[in-house]
């Protein structure tokens, strides 16, 4: 089981069997709650990001367009070390979902590294970035509730 589920398994009452201590449980669901805002942020605006389309295009420009080509393609996803991670978001991102989680940019790089990969890769099942992007909040919470 990875992360993604265990995080959406303690967001819903620790259904499946999986258990999370309650700051953990607090931690990994504001991370995804913040990742999710994320990619389904069109708009941009200070710290946010731009949707998934915007996301592709930091990753391409970083230098690791093959590392996020993996995730939503079809196959293995590709590791991300936090430090690249931190590199193609950028210090003021992390510097955001940092305070917000009251922790670490380290800390917050490293645990996206984990999630972020398996959260693309759901919302991408068909291998492709969706045309109209991923949809608002709602859409992306039951294609990630989906398995």
């Amino acid at each position: 089981m990875g992360l993604l589920d265990t995080v959406i398994g303690a967001l819903a009452g620790g259904q499946g069997g999986v258990q999370a201590t309650p700051g953990e449980a607090g931690t990994q669901g504001a991370l995804l709650n913040a990742v999710i805002g994320m990619l389904a942020n069109k708009g941009g605006g200070p710290g946010s990001g731009g949707g998934l389309g915007d996301l592709v295009g930091r990753f391409t420009q970083g230098g690791l367009g093959d590392v996020i080509g993996s995730w939503i393609g079809h196959g293995q996803n590709a590791p991300i070390s936090g430090d690249q991670l931190g590199s193609v978001l950028g210090a003021d991102m992390l510097g955001n979902l940092a305070a917000r989680l009251g922790l670490s940019q380290g800390e917050v790089a490293g645990q996206l590294s984990q999630l972020l990969p398996q959260v693309v890769d759901r919302l991408t099942p068909n291998g492709e970035v969706p045309a109209g992007g991923l949809g608002g909040i709602g859409d992306i919470l039951a294609q990630l509730a989906k398995r």
